[in-house]
């Protein structure tokens, strides 16, 4: 069993994507390159945290990942590939492997470096390489004529002849620490860039007669880096057809699959039906036979089973249990947890609220910090006045209550159960429960079950 040391280089500036930002921060469905990579070297070694040689930004890029336990090596001077694996030297076991990974090729599969790591024999040198149209950016891999590898070379220092080789370098190695040992000090930077290129390896694997064995992967943009924001696109496209047509297999119907972008962790039940321009963000729960309406964002929700999300609604942080209606134009914040059959209509923004059973707040209305009971109904244009300038207050709201068009209710209140507030009522005590409320300038009135029969 090989012991085997990850190291992921993700020091370099990406001066290409022409930002501020450091390229292994750009994101990829939802998250920064550099993540993708993280995880699934976490995945295929969970015991030894990984290395991460950092140098640009290399503070921003600590706190961006500190929720991850690794191994950070400083890169103080970005003398290229060889000179960064070589600052983690001292992090590596003489008896061990090193696999490299980089921070922007964010799509590399675990499945691909276990087959590089499983066939490659113990004493060799396995490296990933992958055969590519226009293959402009990249190192090429030069072999001789029983198809050996003799050497790689860096596009800016090939010749006319050595562009027109389409097998690429992907930088991926998998070679025993002992080799390095010898080979990162021997590195010389007789070339364009005066860099010390971590291809040269291969020469001198070459010169000592160590064999040198390749893999392609399965799909060519997992070994795909990104140097601009072209590359980005390409393969955040990419990422989004593979994951569209994986919940496809599985029984989700997408109007159109080019039209979904999955940014997160994603659990998605059968008989669902996702129409066009819908994200799914954070962790997002959808249950059997839903349906999530155009133009519509689920960022960190659950969903229960039959939900139907119409138009243009954002669903945030929320909860929201089986057969309810949400939208069309509505905003659920979160805080927010939505009982069976529950009905949030368009343009009705609720936040930091629970609401129970078979309750509607269909038009218009803003409602925060409240707990709504069962069977409760409130009118167009009602909202919630939850904050005094310093304190956020709740409002409570029994069963059965019936809240008339236009009213404010003033924080910290409670509406009893069963109770009636008249249409356009700016309510600031509590409502009794069963009785007619009704305020006219700064007055407050309650009529009783009585007087409301009567009237």
């Amino acid at each position: 069993m090989k012991s085997i040391r990850i190291v992921i280089l993700a020091a370099g500036e990406g001066k290409r994507m022409k930002s501020q930002l450091a390229k292994v921060l750009h994101h990829l469905a939802g998250k920064p390159l550099l993540e993708h990579v993280i995880q699934a070297a976490c995945q295929l070694n969970s015991a030894q945290s990984p290395i991460v040689v950092v140098g640009h930004q290399s503070q921003q890029i600590r706190d961006a990942l500190a929720h991850y336990t690794i191994t950070w090596v400083e890169q103080k001077e970005q003398l290229g590939t060889g000179h960064a694996l070589l600052q983690a030297m001292p992090e590596f076991s003489d008896n061990s492997h090193v696999l490299v990974l980089y921070g922007d090729v964010p799509l590399i599969s675990v499945e691909t470096l276990k087959q590089l790591i499983s066939s490659t024999p113990q004493d060799a040198i396995g490296m990933l390489t992958a055969h590519i149209f226009h293959p402009v950016g990249y190192g090429r891999i030069k072999r001789d004529d029983q198809g050996h590898v003799i050497g790689i070379i860096e596009e800016k220092d090939t010749t006319q002849q050595e562009q027109l080789i389409t097998e690429i370098n992907t930088g991926i190695y998998f070679l025993p620490v002992k080799y390095l040992k010898n080979w990162l000090p021997a590195l010389k930077n007789n070339n364009t860039q005066k860099e010390y290129y971590l291809t040269d390896m291969i020469a001198h694997a070459v010169q000592e007669n160590k064999s040198v064995y390749t893999l392609e992967p399965f799909i060519v943009e997992e070994a795909l880096g990104i140097n601009d924001r072209v590359q980005l696109a390409h393969l955040e496209r990419f990422y989004q057809r593979q994951q569209a047509e994986q919940w496809m297999y599985r029984g989700v119907t997408l109007c159109d699959p080019a039209r979904v972008d999955i940014r997160g962790e994603v659990h998605i039940g059968q008989d669902v039906l996702i129409d066009v321009n819908v994200i799914l963000e954070g962790r997002v729960v959808i249950g059997n036979h839903c349906m999530i309406g155009p133009n519509t964002i689920l960022r960190n929700a659950t969903l229960g089973e039959h939900i139907e999300v119409k138009a243009n609604s954002i669903i945030d942080g929320a909860e929201i249990a089986s057969h309810c209606i949400v939208g069309p134009f509505a905003r659920v914040r979160p805080g927010t947890v939505l009982a069976t059959r529950v009905h949030i209509g368009n343009f009705v923004e609720i936040k930091n609220s629970t609401v129970d059973e078979k309750t509607k707040i269909n038009h218009l209305s803003y409602i925060g910090d409240s707990d709504i009971g069962k069977r409760v109904n409130i009118g167009a244009g009602t909202i919630t006045c939850n904050y005094d300038g310093v304190n956020k207050n709740k409002t409570i709201i029994g069963n059965d209550a019936f809240i008339g068009s236009d009213t404010q209710l003033v924080a910290p209140i409670t509406i009893g159960e069963g109770a009636i507030l008249g249409a356009g009522s700016t309510v600031t005590k509590n409502a009794p429960p069963h009785k007619l409320t009704l305020t006219h300038k700064l007055d407050q009135r309650s009529i009783d079950d009585k007087s409301i029969e009567d009237h």
